[in-house]
Order: C-alpha cells, then structure tokens, then sequence
C-alpha cells in the first residue's frame, strides 16, 4: 500500500492497533514507515511501554509524573533488560559458545505454584536447565531452608507486582541470573533475602521487604525499578554494580552499606555494566545563572525567602538594593543600644564642631568663594607615595570599574567550566567503580549510603529526604556525587570523615537540621557547583584536621554560617557566592584555618567573616558587600591574613575587632559601610557571648558508627602560622575611605600598628583613638578629607604619630589630650588647627610641617605639657598668631621652632619639597604588600617592639 493513499494521521491510527512484532515489521518496509512508527512515540509507544506488567514508568520512583524523552526508547531498554542478564561471555572457547547459545533458543517455561508443574521453588530449580524461565504463579511461596541456585535461570513472577510473594534465602552459585515482578521478604531463619559471592544477579520491578540483599566480589549485580522497604544492600569490594530507579523507604540502618575497596577481580558482568553505566550516563546539566532558587524552611514556616538576589554594586550616590545601608543615625537607634557603636556616635553628636555633609565629592569640602583665598596659602601635598591610591578613591568611575571587574573575576563558575580545568574532577566524575546508583529516591529512613573502609559509590540524580543523613563516607572511601537532592535530613545531610574524599558536585543540598557537608577527621572532597541553602545550621562544616576543596557553590539562606571552620580545619575556599544567611557568611573558630580567596560573600545577617578563638585563615581578594552587620569581624584571640578584600557596604563596621586579636589587615579596600571603617575594641568575648549562629552552640561530639575509631583532632602537626612570632596586630596598605563614621575607631588595651593606610572622606574623624592601655603606632599613613578631624586621641592614651600626611580634614588636624610622640608628620590644611593639646596631654611634638588654614598651626590649652621644638609652621589665612602656647603647664617646653608668615607680595617659596609631602613609604613596605600576593610566608611582618626609630620605618618586612 503507498502511504499517500491515506492521510498520515489515518495511517498513525491503524497503526496504533498493531502488536509490538507487527510494528517491527512495518517499521523495516521503508523510510516512511520507519517515520510512521516512531511517530507513535506518545501513543502506541506509551500504551505498550505502561502496559507490561513487568515494567515501572521510566522516571519512576523520582518523577512519576515527567514524561520520558522518547518512550519508545524507555520500552527498548526495559525489553532488553530481560536479555542482558545471559549475555554470559566468560568462556571463550567457539564449541561452548555455541552450545550456550543452544540452549538460549530452546530454554523451557516451568510453572511454580498452584496448578504448575512444581509445587515448590527448589523443585523447579532442581529440574531446571540453564537459562530456563522459571514463573511463580500468584501466591506466596515459601522456602524452609535455604536454596542454592547452581544454574543460570529466570524467576519471574505472574501477574501485578505483589502478587507472588517469596519467603527464601537464595544463595547464587552460578554465573548469572536475572529475578522480576517478585516480592522478597526473608526466611524464618535469616534475614538474608538473596546473596552471591561470584555471579551476576539482575533485579527487575522487585520488592523487597525487611530482608536484606548482600553482594561480595566478584560477583555483582543490577537493579531496576525495586522497592526496599526496611531492607537494605550490603556490597562487600564490589568491582562495579548498578543501582537505578529503585526506592528506598523506612530503613533501619543504611540502606546501601558499601565496604572494601573494588576488587580487581572482576567477572563477566563487569565490561557489560560498565558499556550501560557510560551510556546511560545523564550528559552534564549547565546550570542556568538566572535560575534562582527559593529558600524555604519546613511546614513551621519560621523562615521563606524570596527569590535570591545577585550582587550589583554601583559607587557613588546610586547604590541598589542590596547595598542601600542605613545611615550611622539609623543604626544607632536600632540594636546598638549597649554597643561601643552607639556610645561613640552619641559621643561624636556631642563634639563642638558639626559635620560636614560628606554627599558631596571629596574635592567640595570648602565653598566656592573660600577657593581663590585659600589657593594663594596652599601647600601642595598631591605628591606624596599613597598619592595614587588616593586619586583612584576620588574617581568614583575607576573605583567602579574596579569593583565591576572584581565582580566579572568572582562570576560563578559552572560544572562543566570547572571539569574542563580540574583534571583530578574531571577523571573523578568519569570513574566507574564500585556502586552506581542513579535516580533512585531514598526517603523516611535512618540513612542512605553508608562507606567505609575504601569502598567507593558514585551517586547521580537521586533524592534523599527526611533520613536521619543522606550519605555517610569515612575510612579512606571514596563518594561521587552529581546533581543529587539531598534535604530535610535530621542531622548533616553529607558527612565525611577519616581521609575520606570524592567529588560533590553540582547537588541540591537544603533544609538539612545540622550542617548540609559536614567534613572532619582528615576528609578531603571536592565540593563544586552545589546549591547548599536553608540549612537549620551551617551550610558546610570542616572540623577536626578536616580540609577539602569547597568551590563554585551557591551558599545561602541558612541559620548559622555558610561555612564554619574549627578544631584545625583547613579547606581551601575559593569562587563561591555566600549570601542571605542568618548568621555569619564564612566563621572560623577554634583554632580553624583555610585559604578563603575570591568568594563573593554579601548580604548575610552577622559578619561576612567572622574569626575568633584562634581562629587563623587566609581571607584574600573576596568580596564582601552588602552585609547587615560587618564585613569582618576578628574577635577575642582572632587571627589570620585579611589582604586585598574589597569590603563595601556593610550596615556596619568595614572590619571589627578586639583587642585580644591579632590579625594582619593588608591592602584591603573598606568603603562605604555605615559605622566604622575599621574599629578595635577592648571587649573581651564571653563562651556565651555569640549573636545567634556565630558559634557555641554547634553540637560537634562525634556520633558513634560501626566503622573505626576515633582521631584525636590535637594529634597533628602543629600549625605553621602558630609557631611565628605575633605580638601586634597590624593594619597595613589599605584604602579606608567613604565610610560612614571614624575611618579608625580604637578603644583597645593591646597594642596596635596602624601603617601605610589612605583614610580618606569618612564622615567622621579620620583616626579616633579613644582608649589605648598600651602603644598605638600611627605611621606613614594618609588621613585627608575626612568630616571631622585627622586624628583625635582621648586622655590617658599612647599613641606614636610618625611619617603621617595629615590633609585638609574638615576639622583640626590632630588632638591630643594623651601622651607619646607626634614626629615628622605633615599636617597641612585642615580646617581648624593643625595640632591642639588639651587637658594633660604630654606630648613630644618634633620635626612636623603643620598649616592651617584658618586657625592656628599649634595650640596648647589646660595643662597641656611636653615638648614642642624643632617644627616648622606655616602661616594659613587667619590672622590669628601660628603657634598660641595658652598651657599653663610650667614643664611645658617650646623651642627652636621655625614659623613662616604670608607675605602677599609672593606665593610660599617653602614647599613640601625636601623632603616630599608625606607619607613616604619606603621600598620594605610596598614590598610586603606585594610578597603578600604568594605564598603566606612570604608576607609574615615583624613588628618592632622597641623605641622609635629615627630613621626608617618601624617595622621590616622578613621575605
């Protein structure tokens, strides 16, 4: 018949009448009917796929509801699935395999049951030959003792599935066998349902229910579509096995226990699974950027968050939503009532001179018709050694391309770029050992996968939700996992521990009680590409010797840090975004380490970093922005290196720490947040004394596992960066510029270096030392334009002021009502006075250039005391005398001071010429910042406990 005699929709209607031999026939006539029949893809296809009572939906248990792609194709693979089990290859010899395939043709159909040929399962076994059919009709048999199958058969069940029920324990002693459509429950006698230490065994559409399955190299096995019901599987060095579209429910222990590493004795079945295993594999999934998930807490509906926001930066007056912070008057009357925060901005209302409006651009600090007279007394200082750090703070353009660059470097990575530059992930996510399981669902039950002591399981596109964990991995095992879902677990939904490793790559991990990855003990991962959200506690927890390598992830929404580290963890953590959480972004603890390096870490509630309790990591080149409460927060005995951040926009301080620490805060860029720039304290932090989720209360005593002991976390080497020799905590090469209180804010009992840093345009005072027990060294920095004055230093405090550049802040240049040593310094064109002494200040004031503009170069009030010499003064516009010496202090000692006076006839020939206008920053300390870029120890920095140096900076850089 041509097909163009009848309409193509007539021809698919007849057609779908015909059996599954009559469309192989149709499809072979020609091309057109070959179309035809595949053209029935959703109607023939479908009815003769779902009709077979031997067959489950292809997307079952997972996604019932999903239609396949082709199911034509789904109803191939479940009718060769009854021939792949005697594709038996083993003996080699062309007589033997003829005579095999002999015997495939003419293999017998035996009845067992009720009106069949035997009455019983070991009688037919005894009569059958090999690869014959075994069908057991409805009803339930069951075994007394246990069977030894010695020939390769098919038992398959008639009927629905739960019609032939089978009470036995099997014991395979033959090279394959294949079971179907049968439900397994176990013997009086033992709770082993089936097992075999040498064939090949095929499951297919089976239940099993509280027994339990077990599997020892080199035998192997496969199984599709089955049901586990309180059963579980136990594989023992398996060199390669299957596990598919099986469901796992109510398990007591795991559900799949994997021991021992693969065997290298493999068997016939092998190279057959391991050709289905490649092309059965799911082609990796590029995830789409715009793909925002939900964060969504449980049926208590405690926390539901919105769709997840990207991280936009605009500098200058347009900020987005993210980075729109409340100003330092709003934060003062929110939850900052028994902070230092609120006692030092209520202190600074109160001071005597009013801010200036910083909305304006750093240049607009005086008026218009003040410009002319004031240029006829300038000093020009624009060429000083930070003086190009400081043009790029006050060209917004360039600060927002920078910042828009850093954005473009910190872009999330996908799988696929990821594999195509890590090899060691790549050849992880292409292994074929061990137990593959795919598309299975494993719900309501204790555990998942269980492995330990080497074994290795490779996990693809399968479900894990409400069990007590998701996936248990320790004693040098190995564990893949790809694109998994993995949620509501009653404790970590990922655990590793004991050298473990493998790749977790491209999983969505969420609503998990403890930690969604919870690495410890010696354990290394790969951890790639995952969505770890709306965890009831840490996103990813490293502790105890753990490390790993934690990148490219999507971490957000969930209460406490997204990755906490403590007890000498030390992952390396780089290029993920850490946002939205209700806790810190990145806490390190308890003696906790790490490389943490270009992660964008924004918008979270606590700290974006948070380091306390000799807490020691690596924080470079991250990101981090928009958080509702610090950026960085070093609490009592932090440590660490905090280089090259960009820390913007935070509602509270740029960097907050205690005195107790002692981090090395390196070319950082701290801009635009709300309270401080950079703000020690002296408060000591009690056990109890964390916000919500910053540590204390994680639950981190060992569970007990029937794997191994235990590794005394102590028992280590002792971490490098604890033996070098910390005495001072030190604030070096950063830009702390545009923030919105003091640019340093110190209220501290230790000591404190503070050098090389451009404060600049903060809408307080530049530096506020109001408490220093011990030395705070203020060197070689540029304080220019800040709203209210350089630098103020409160009674009773020791500060060194050496090789400062002190410019054009909106109030005096330096106050001092303490004591020390203000030395070589420029002090030139703020708006008030240079340098004023108040109350007891003593301070020996020498070698310094100071002008003022309107006031008076020095002033000295009250008692002020100490020594005043050596100085060179010049005239600013007030006729007011240059130095006004009202101290009533008799030891107060002025001498051999230099004061230049204005004359109109001609411009200032004294400028800040020999030497430069400072600061000078000498080759040691741009050197450090430089080295600092490599390895760590390349920039450790030792501070000089000794006197001032007259020459030289006071500290050396050590490479």
């Amino acid at each position: 018949m041509e097909v163009s005699g009848l309409p193509a929709e007539l021809w698919r209607l007849i057609l779908s009448y015909l059996r599954l031999p009559d469309l192989g026939r149709c499809s072979s006539v020609c091309r057109t009917w070959y179309e035809l029949v595949l053209s029935l893809d959703k109607t023939r296809w479908r009815q003769l796929c779902l009709g077979c009572l031997e067959h489950r939906h292809p997307n079952w248990p997972n996604q019932p509801g999903v239609e396949p792609r082709s199911w034509r194709e789904a109803f191939k693979q479940h009718y060769l699935s009854s021939k792949t089990w005697t594709k038996n290859t083993q003996d080699p010899e062309s007589s033997n395999c003829l005579s095999l395939f002999r015997r495939r043709k003419g293999r017998r159909r035996l009845c067992v049951g009720d009106g069949g040929e035997f009455s019983s399962l070991r009688a037919a076994l005894a009569a059958a030959g090999p690869y014959d059919r075994l069908v057991l009709l409805p009803g339930v048999h069951e075994e007394q003792s246990e069977v030894l199958l010695k020939v390769p058969v098919e038992v398959v069940g008639q009927g629905k599935l739960g019609d032939v029920a089978l009470l036995v324990s099997i014991d395979q002693h033959c090279p394959t066998a294949r079971l179907c459509n049968v439900v397994f429950m176990p013997a009086r006698f033992t709770s082993v349902v089936y097992k075999t230490t040498s064939g090949y065994v095929q499951f297919d559409n089976c239940n099993f229910e509280s027994g339990q399955l077990q599997i020892h190299a080199p035998g192997t096995c496969q199984v599709k579509f089955c049901t586990f019901s309180q059963s579980s599987i136990y594989l023992r060095s398996v060199a390669l096995c299957i596990l598919e579209n099986c469901e796992f429910t109510g398990s007591e222990n795991a559900s799949v226990t994997v021991e021992g590493c693969p065997s290298s004795d493999r068997n016939w079945a092998c190279k057959h699974l391991a050709a289905l295993a490649k092309s059965c594999a799911a082609s990796m999934r590029e995830p789409d950027p715009a793909d925002c998930p939900m964060a969504k807490r449980d049926g208590s509906g405690e926390l539901l968050l919105g769709p997840v926001r990207t991280c936009e930066i605009v500098v200058g007056e347009e900020r987005s939503s993210l980075l729109s912070a409340a100003g330092a008057q709003d934060l003062l009357g929110s939850a900052q009532e028994d902070s230092e925060f609120g006692e030092s901005l209520q202190a600074a209302k109160e001071e005597e001179y009013p801010v200036l409006d910083s909305n304006s651009s750093d240049s607009d600090l005086h008026s218009d018709d003040e410009e002319d007279a004031q240029a006829m007394y300038k000093l020009p200082y624009q060429g000083h050694s930070l003086s190009h750090t400081l043009a790029d703070i006050m060209d917004s353009r360039l600060q927002s391309s920078r910042l828009h660059a850093l954005q473009k470097d910190l872009k999330l990575k996908s799988l696929e770029q990821e594999l195509q530059q890590d090899k060691e992930a790549q050849s992880l996510a292409n292994s074929l050992q061990g137990c593959i399981i795919r598309q299975c669902l494993f719900r309501d039950g204790k555990g998942g996968i269980f492995i330990y002591s080497r074994g290795q399981a490779k996990l693809e596109e399968s479900i894990f939700r409400d069990l007590t964990y998701a996936v248990r991995c320790v004693q040098n095992s190995k564990v893949i996992m790809l694109r998994n879902d993995i949620h509501h677990c009653k404790a970590s939904g990922i655990f590793l521990r004991l050298s473990a490793g493998g790749l977790i790559a491209d999983n969505n991990i969420h609503s998990n009680s403890e930690a969604g990855v919870d690495i410890r003990k010696g354990a290394n991962p790969l951890v790639l590409c995952n969505k770890i959200h709306s965890g009831l506690r840490s996103g990813i927890v490293v502790v105890g010797n753990g490390k790993g390598i934690i990148r490219s992830n999507q971490i957000y929404g969930n209460k406490e840090a997204g990755i906490y580290i403590l007890y000498n963890g030390n992952p390396a953590v780089s290029g993920n975004h850490i946002f939205q959480g209700l806790a810190a972004g990145i806490a390190v603890n308890e003696n906790g380490r790490g490389q943490i390096t270009g992660n964008v870490i924004c918008e979270n509630q606590w700290g974006g970093a948070d380091i306390r309790h000799g807490g020691d990591p690596v924080l470079r080149n991250n990101l981090i922005s928009g958080g509702y409460s610090d950026g960085v927060v070093v609490g009592e005995r932090g440590k660490g290196l905090i280089e090259g951040n960009a820390i913007y926009g935070n509602k509270g301080c740029g960097v907050w720490m205690t005195s107790s620490s002692l981090p090395h805060l390196i070319n950082n860029q701290i801009s635009h947040n709300s309270i401080y720039g950079v703000a020690v304290f002296c408060r000591k932090d009690d056990a109890g004394d964390y916000p919500p989720g910053q540590g204390g209360s994680e639950n981190f005593q060992e569970e007990r596992e029937g794997a191994g002991g235990e590794n005394d976390p102590n028992s280590e080497e002792e971490h490098p960066a604890a033996r070098r020799p910390i005495s001072v905590a030190l604030v070096e090469l950063n830009s702390i510029n545009h923030n919105g209180a003091a640019g340093l804010h110190v209220k501290s009992s230790e000591a404190l270096n503070v050098i090389a840093n451009v404060i600049h345009a903060n809408r307080d005072g530049g530096v506020a030392v109001l408490q220093s027990s011990r030395l705070t060294r203020i060197a070689n920095n540029s304080i220019s334009c800040n709203s209210r004055g350089g630098v103020l230093v409160e009674a009773e405090c020791q500060v060194e002021l050496r090789g400062n550049g002190i410019y054009e802040n909106s109030s005096h240049g330096i106050v001092s009502k303490g004591e020390g040593i203000i030395m070589e310094n420029d002090i030139v064109g703020n708006h008030r006075c240079g340098l004023r002494l108040l109350q007891a200040a003593d301070m020996k004031v020498t070698k310094n250039r100071i002008q003022s503009f309107q006031d008076y170069g020095i002033a000295l009030f009250d008692e002020a005391k100490g020594l005043v010499q050596e100085n060179l003064i010049f005239q600013g516009r007030s006729k007011k005398s240059i130095l006004r010496p009202m101290s009533n202090a008799e030891d107060c000692v002025i001498q051999n001071n230099m004061l230049l006076t204005f004359k109109k006839s001609e411009r200032w020939r004294c400028m800040l010429i020999n030497p430069p206008a400072r600061p000078h920053i000498e080759g040691g300390a741009l050197g450090s910042c430089a080295a600092a870029g490599g390895q760590r120890v390349s920039s450790i920095t030792t501070r000089v406990d000794g006197g001032c140096h007259n020459h030289g900076s006071i500290f050396c850089t050590v490479l």
